[in-house]
C-alpha cells in the first residue's frame, strides 16, 4: 500500500512537472541598464531589444517564434480554423465608385485576393471595364500594398503612394493614366502623406529626413516637412514649401482646394488639434485661420476666399462655420454645436453633418447657410460614411455597415435625397441569426459607458459563452458599428462579441477624450474592468471564458489591465501595443503621443503616475497571469515591437504556473498585417489560442 501511495506521488510529481516545463521559453537577457527620473533609479534589462538591426534581437525572435508556433501547431483544429475564416472572407468587396475624367474607378475584390484591384470603366460605355492598378503584382508575397491615390484635376496623371513591408514608410509613382505608363522617377521618404496636384505641373507631399545610418524603423522622427515636387525635376530640387526648423511640428499636410487657388496646411504637435493656415496661391500670402494646438480645425468647402471650416474651438463637439480669408478672425456659425459630436463634409454644393449619437451615425444634409434639408434615412443602427462629392456632382455614393451588416454601398441623389442599392456583399451569412445590442454601465466612478454586444438570438445567459471584450479608449478615436467576416467565426461558435466605447474615445467629444488622457489615464482602465465586471455580473461570460483584445493604444490597454486584474481574464491578446510608457516618445513619432499620455519627463507626478500603469514597469513576481499572446510585426515603425519585446521577457520571467505567456512576431508586416494571406493567418491564430485556452472545441 505505501508503495502504491509512493507510486502516485511520485507520477504526481512528474506530471506537474512536464506540465510547468511544457514550455520552455527561450533566454532573456538581462543586462544592469538603469535609467534615472527625477531621482528615482528605473532598471530597464531589456534595453538591447530596442537595437532591431542587432543579430542578438534577430535570434530572440526567431527563438521566440518557435516555441509559440510549436505551441500553435498542436491545436488540432487550427488548420480547420484557417480554412473557415477563407471561406468566410471569400467574397465580393468593392468599394464606392469615384468620378475622375471620361472614367468612373473603384475598387474589387474577388474575394481572397491579398489587396483590392483598381478597375475603371468608361462612362460612356459601361461595358468596357479594365484594371487599372493591380497591387497584387507588386510582390509576390503581398507585402506590397497600395496606399492611394490622387489624380490631377483633368484626370490625365495619376499618382500613387505604395508601402513595402508594411512601414509607414511610402514611395510615391506618377502614371500617364492613359497608357498606365511610369512617367516620373519614384519618389521616396514620404511618411504620413497624402498626394495633392497643382494642375499638371506637379504636387505637395510630406516627408520626414530619412535617419540613414541607423534604424528607419525605430529612430525618432521630429521635423515633418511639406514639398513642392514639379514633375520632369529631381526629387533633391523639390521646394520647402511649411516645416523643418523653420516651423517645427511633428505632423504637417497640404493639399490644394477643388478650385485650385489655395493651399491648406495643417501643422501640428500631436496626433489630434493643430495649427491651420491657407496659402493663396496667386500671390503665395499666408493666412493663419486657426494658431491653438490644441483644438481642431480642418476645411470643409471653400466658395473663393469665404471658407467653411468644422472646429471644436468654444464647441466640444464640433460646429461648422464660415470664415472670409480678408477676416480671418471672424467667424459665423453655419452649423452650431448640438448634444452630439458632429463631423462635416461637402458634397453637390451641400453640406452634411454626421453625428456620432450614443456612437452610431445619424446624417443630416444641409444648405450653405446651415438650414436642414433633410434627415437621411439609414438602413439600421450602425456606421455610416462617404458623404462627400465634387461641388458640381449630382450624387454621391456611401457605405452602411453593423457588426451583423456587411459594408453595403448606395448610391444617393443630392436633390431629391433618394437611396438607392449600389452593391451588397454576396456573403454565406444570415443576420438575422445574431443580435447586436448596446448597453450602458456604470465604471468605477459611476460614469455610463456604452458598450455593444452581439452574439446568436439563441444564446443562454450561463456564464459559460466564450467572449471577446475589445477595446480603445484614446486619440479622439470613436469605435463605431463595423462588420468583420472573420469575426462570424467567433460568433457562429456560440461566441460573444463585445465592443466598449471607453473614455479616451471621441464617441461623446472633446471632455470625454480629455477624460481618458495623462493623469485620467486610468479612468479608461477603469472603464475596461467595469465592462468585463458587467459581463461577468450578467452572466454574459465568467472569468474563466473571458478574453480581452486591443491594438496599438487597445494594445497598452490590454496590457495594463491584465496587470491589474489578472483575476478578471482567461486569456488576454495585447496586440502592437504601447506598453514601455517611459520611452514610448523616443520611438518614430511616439513625441507625437505626449497629448495624450504625457511623458516621463514631464514632472515627478507625471514620471510616478506613467511608471505605476506602465505593463513593461508593471509586472510583479509570482504572480498568475492570464494566458496571454502578444502579437507584433518586425516592420511595425509606429508602435515599435520593442515594446512587445520587453513585455514579453518581462512576463516570461516573472508570471508563475502553466498559463503560457506568448509572443508572435509577424515578418515583413507593419502596425497591421499587410496582405489578405497574413490577416486570416493572424486571426486563426488568436482564435484558436484563445479557444483552447479556454478548454473550448469550436466546430467547423
Amino acid at each position: 500500500m505505501k508503495r502504491a501511495n509512493l507510486f502516485l506521488l511520485i507520477f504526481f510529481l512528474f506530471a506537474c512537472q512536464n506540465e510547468q516545463q511544457a514550455i520552455v521559453y527561450p533566454d532573456s537577457r538581462m543586462s544592469d541598464h538603469i535609467d534615472t527620473y527625477f531621482g528615482t533609479d528605473v532598471p530597464d534589462p531589456y534595453r538591447w531589444m530596442e537595437d532591431d538591426m542587432s543579430d542578438e534581437t534577430a535570434d530572440w525572435v526567431t527563438n521566440q517564434n518557435k516555441v509559440t508556433f510549436k505551441f500553435l501547431n498542436k491545436i488540432s483544429y487550427r488548420k480547420r480554423l484557417k480554412g473557415r475564416i477563407k471561406q468566410l472572407n471569400n467574397y465580393e468587396k468593392i468599394g464606392a465608385p469615384f468620378i475622375e475624367g471620361d472614367y468612373e474607378y473603384y475598387y474589387k475584390n474577388s474575394g481572397l485576393q491579398n489587396h483590392s484591384i483598381v478597375y475603371r470603366k468608361e462612362l460612356k460605355d459601361n461595358s468596357n471595364t479594365e484594371v487599372f492598378i493591380d497591387p497584387n503584382t507588386f510582390s509576390s508575397d503581398g507585402t506590397v500594398a497600395l496606399r492611394g491615390i490622387s489624380f490631377t484635376k483633368d484626370a490625365s496623371l495619376a499618382a500613387y503612394m505604395i508601402t513595402e513591408g508594411g512601414s509607414d514608410w511610402r514611395k510615391i509613382i506618377v502614371i500617364d493614366t492613359k497608357t498606365k505608363e511610369i512617367v516620373e522617377d519614384t519618389l521616396k521618404d514620404v511618411k504620413f502623406s497624402g498626394v495633392s496636384w497643382k494642375a499638371n505641373d506637379g504636387f505637395y507631399y510630406s516627408s520626414y529626413i530619412n535617419p540613414k545610418n541607423t534604424s528607419e524603423l525605430s529612430a525618432k522622427t521630429q521635423l515633418h516637412r511639406l514639398y513642392y515636387h514639379k514633375l520632369g525635376t529631381p526629387q533633391s530640387s523639390d521646394v520647402l514649401i511649411y516645416g523643418g526648423n523653420k516651423q517645427p511640428n511633428r505632423y504637417i499636410s497640404g493639399y490644394v482646394t477643388e478650385d485650385q487657388k489655395y493651399l491648406v496646411i495643417s501643422a501640428s504637435q500631436n496626433t489630434s488639434g493643430g495649427q491651420l493656415y491657407i496659402k493663396d496661391l496667386a500671390n503665395d500670402e499666408l493666412i493663419l485661420l486657426q494658431e491653438d494646438y490644441f483644438s481642431e480645425a480642418s476645411v470643409v468647402h471653400n466658395k473663393g476666399r469665404n471658407f467653411y471650416l468644422y472646429t471644436n474651438i468654444g464647441a466640444p463637439n464640433g460646429r461648422v462655420v464660415s470664415v472670409n480669408l480678408s477676416s480671418p478672425s471672424s467667424w459665423k456659425n453655419v452649423i452650431p454645436e448640438k448634444e452630439n459630436v458632429l463631423r462635416a463634409s461637402q458634397g453637390g454644393g451641400y453640406l452634411f453633418a454626421n453625428y456620432l449619437v450614443d456612437a452610431r451615425t445619424e446624417i443630416e444634409q444641409l444648405d450653405m447657410s446651415g438650414n436642414l434639408i433633410r434627415q437621411i434615412e439609414l438602413p439600421g443602427i450602425g456606421s455610416a460614411g462617404g458623404f462627400s462629392a465634387k461641388k458640381d456632382d449630382k450624387e454621391l455614393y456611401y457605405s452602411f455597415r453593423s457588426f451583423t451588416y456587411p459594408s453595403t454601398i448606395y448610391k444617393y441623389n443630392i436633390e431629391s435625397g433618394s437611396s438607392e442599392l449600389y452593391n451588397k456583399s454576396n456573403i454565406d451569412f444570415n443576420s438575422e441569426d445574431y443580435i447586436t445590442k448596446q448597453i450602458f454601465y456604470n465604471s468605477k466612478d459611476d460614469t455610463k459607458v456604452p458598450m455593444f454586444i452581439t452574439h446568436k438570438k439563441d444564446i443562454e445567459l450561463n456564464g459559460k459563452n466564450p467572449t471577446i471584450l475589445y477595446g480603445y479608449g484614446g486619440f479622439n478615436i470613436s469605435l463605431t458599428p463595423s462588420f468583420s467576416a472573420t469575426n462570424l467565426v467567433w460568433l457562429e461558435n456560440g461566441g460573444v462579441y463585445v465592443v466598449a466605447n471607453l473614455r479616451g474615445g471621441g464617441e461623446y467629444g472633446k471632455k470625454w477624450h480629455k477624460a481618458g488622457t495623462k493623469l485620467n489615464k486610468q479612468n479608461v482602465f477603469d472603464d475596461f474592468i467595469s465592462a468585463a465586471e458587467y459581463l461577468i455580473e450578467e452572466k454574459y461570460t465568467s472569468s474563466d471564458f473571458l478574453a480581452t483584445r486591443g491594438g496599438s493604444n487597445g494594445g497598452l490597454l490590454v496590457g495594463a489591465t491584465m496587470l491589474q486584474r489578472p483575476d478578471l481574464m482567461r486569456v488576454a491578446i495585447p496586440a502592437v501595443g504601447v506598453l514601455d510608457m517611459l520611452r514610448y516618445h523616443q520611438f518614430t513619432a511616439g513625441a507625437g503621443w505626449a497629448d495624450d499620455y504625457g511623458t516621463a519627463d514631464d514632472s515627478p507626478e507625471m514620471f510616478q503616475y506613467l511608471k505605476n500603469y506602465s505593463p513593461v514597469h508593471a509586472i510583479k513576481e509570482g504572480v498568475v497571469y492570464p494566458s496571454t499572446l502578444i502579437t507584433t510585426s518586425d516592420h511595425d515603425d509606429r508602435v515599435v515591437p520593442a515594446h512587445s519585446f520587453k513585455f514579453a521577457a518581462g512576463l516570461q520571467k516573472s508570471h508563475v504556473g502553466s498559463n503560457p505567456v506568448m509572443i508572435r512576431i509577424q515578418t515583413n508586416a507593419g502596425h497591421g498585417s499587410v496582405s489578405m494571406e497574413q490577416r486570416m493567418d493572424l486571426a486563426a491564430d488568436i482564435y484558436s489560442f484563445i479557444w483552447y485556452n479556454m478548454g473550448v472545441k469550436p466546430t467547423f
